[in-house]
């Protein structure tokens, strides 16, 4: 089951696609997130969030506060900033 998501900084959009998985540093600690994933809202820790394409791709991203939201196999992430790593 495929999520759709998008990851944002206050300025600009990120990444949007479709992916496998999520995972992502929250102040609680690391959470994956897998399709069918129950809704989830979350406060975002700075450090990386990695995500597996459905295309097997992987993309990383250096995202430094803000929140995370799961609903109906949507993952939005928020970050005050947030970059691509290469």
């Amino acid at each position: 089951m495929a999520l759709k998501v998008s990851v944002v900084s206050a300025h600009t959009e990120i990444w949007s696609g479709e992916a496998n998985q999520v995972v992502a540093k929250t102040v609680e600690g690391e959470i994956g997130i897998l399709g069918g994933h129950e809704p989830l809202l979350a406060l975002l820790a700075s450090g990386e969030v990695r995500v597996t394409a459905a295309d097997g791709g992987k993309i990383v991203v250096d995202a430094e506060d803000g929140f995370l939201s799961v609903d109906h196999d949507t993952v939005t992430i928020v970050a005050s900033k947030a970059a691509l790593v290469a």
